[in-house]
């Protein structure tokens, strides 16, 4: 193939950060009107590599070309003018913004220095016709859906008139139907000639929309494949150096006591009038996986914020082990036994600045173990978290120094999972505790919750990977506008019928608890 076939070319970048070696050598080469996937673990490298080509880093060394030219490429700016542009995993949105002034921020229309929105408005509203990308450019970006923000990042490059477009985990924060949709979306702007690289370790979306796929491991190249002409399977095991299971190891178990008996809870909204969680009521045993499944928006996450205290029911109770903890402080609760592991790993999950040690002791800091009449050891926080960091595999430039902001998403996943699960709670409640991670991570994730239900716990999984769903649970409880609308055991259905719950389309006549 001629140099000049290719689009942008990645040749021998090598980038480091304190401690770790990011990028080790890798070459990258994009051809013109391809969608190209770049799949590797948790801190392989990826967001590092594309962060290089969109001008957020410099890189130690190596060269990067578009058509066969060696450009400079010192800031995202230079890239714009270049016409590469990029949707970050955690989106670069001003909250407060309007669609529009999010999209047109810092290429604002304006003829002797007066702002022309008119014409910005017409344009976007044009962009998001012909691509599909519906959104009302006067909303709020705090008001969107996660969905709905995604489009705005893809219309802010489209406006920019970027014919390279780089997209950072896009599907990690998206339902089923949303994916599709984005899936849509990429063979619309391929057809007209534009150019994809798509960071993802979603093996399914790689088959399905990708040509060509360059796998890195642990910063290093390993290769660059035809989809068409390999399987997943030689995927995830160039990916992890070793073969993946991708069905989930689970004998049957006799279920225990009851764990949590939830008697008709009912939560509030705080987007609109009507409640979030209507009248819920059922039951986790010892010994038991309950997945509560259902498309994004439907009442699972209030139902969750309320029964782990972070928000407050209107009526109804929860009880744990015969406990009623309704009105408990979050802390009582976790004290108690419950164990969470956050749909947002930066809002409710992580302390950010805070360093990975310390946020791996942050469920436990009073204990007898971690402090001595109100002063922290630090040297039995660093000896624990240093355990965890080893038997969790959680990858980080400085080990338990490190500041969390820093670690890959995957990595910030883990460290949640290895601290909730390491304080051997009564009832873990996993909400998308595989979300952004690579199959290896899912892999060691599925089988940690498989632990502790044979280990006689109960643990409540909400998810929307109907995959996961159908693989991990004993028992699963569809909910649909804030109400269980169906009751199954994965043996007993399938996909397709959970899919028809899940939008509506079915309701079962009576739902035991």
């Amino acid at each position: 193939m001629n140099e000049s076939d290719y689009v942008i070319e990645m040749l021998n970048i090598t980038k480091d950060f304190p401690g770790i070696r990011a990028n080790d050598n890798i070459n990258l080469q994009l051809r013109k009107g391809e969608v190209h996937a770049l799949l590797g673990e948790n801190g392989a490298g990826k967001s590092t590599l594309m962060s290089v080509l969109f001008g957020l880093y410099q890189p130690e060394s190596g060269t990067i070309k578009k058509n066969g030219e060696v450009v400079k490429i010192a800031n995202p700016n230079d890239a714009t003018a270049l016409h590469i542009g990029m949707v970050h995993q955690h989106f670069k949105l001003v909250e407060v913004f309007s669609v529009l002034d999010n999209i047109i921020l810092g290429v604002e229309p304006n003829q002797f220095g007066v702002l022309k929105k008119r014409e910005a408005r017409q344009k976007i509203v044009e962009l998001s016709q012909r691509y599909g990308l519906s959104v009302d450019p006067d909303a709020l970006i705090e008001d969107i859906s996660v969905g709905q923000q995604q489009r705005v990042e893809i219309l802010k490059m489209l406006y920019r008139e970027n014919e390279i477009l780089i997209f950072d985990e896009p599907t990690a924060v998206l339902t089923p139907q949303e994916i599709k949709e984005l899936m849509d979306i990429m063979r619309c702007l391929v057809a007209e000639g534009k150019s994809i690289l798509v960071i993802t370790h979603k093996l399914n979306e790689i088959m399905e929309v990708a040509d060509r796929c360059t796998v890195l491991r642990k910063g290093k190249y390993i290769g660059t494949v035809d989809v068409a002409k390999t399987t997943k399977e030689e995927l995830s095991s160039m990916m992890v150096g070793r073969q993946i299971k991708f069905e989930v190891d689970k004998q049957d178990m006799p279920t225990g006591d009851v764990v949590l008996k939830v008697e008709h809870v009912t939560v509030p909204s705080k987007l609109h009038k009507n409640n979030a969680v209507k009248d819920v009521s059922f039951e986790v045993r010892a010994g038991e996986i309950v997945c509560l499944a259902g498309i994004e928006g439907n009442g699972q996450s209030e139902f969750v914020y309320a029964l782990t205290g972070i928000e407050k029911t209107s009526s109804g109770r929860f009880v744990l082990q015969g406990q009623d903890i309704t009105r408990a402080p979050i802390r009582q609760r976790s004290k108690l036994g419950i164990s969470h592991i956050p749909e947002d790993r930066h809002r409710y999950g992580l302390v950010l600045d805070f360093s990975l040690a310390e946020n791996l002791v942050l469920q436990r800091y009073w204990e007898p173990d971690f402090q001595n009449k109100g002063f922290i050891r630090f040297d039995a926080v660093r000896k624990y978290a240093d355990c965890l960091i080893d038997q969790y595999d959680v990858r980080s430039g400085q080990g338990a120094a490190t500041i969390v902001r820093s670690m890959s998403g995957g990595n910030q996943q883990k460290a949640i999972v290895a601290r909730e699960i390491d304080k051997n709670p009564e009832l873990l409640v996993a909400i998308q505790p595989t979300r952004g991670l690579d199959v290896g991570a899912i892999e060691y994730i599925h089988k940690q919750l498989v632990a502790q239900r044979d280990s006689g716990k109960a643990v409540l999984l909400v998810s929307l990977e109907l995959d996961e769903v159908m693989n991990v649970s004993d028992r699963i409880l569809v909910m649909y506008e804030g109400e269980i609308v169906g009751e199954f055991k994965p043996k007993e259905t399938t996909v397709e019928e959970l899919g028809l719950y899940m939008a509506g389309a079915r309701r079962a006549k009576e739902v035991i608890a």
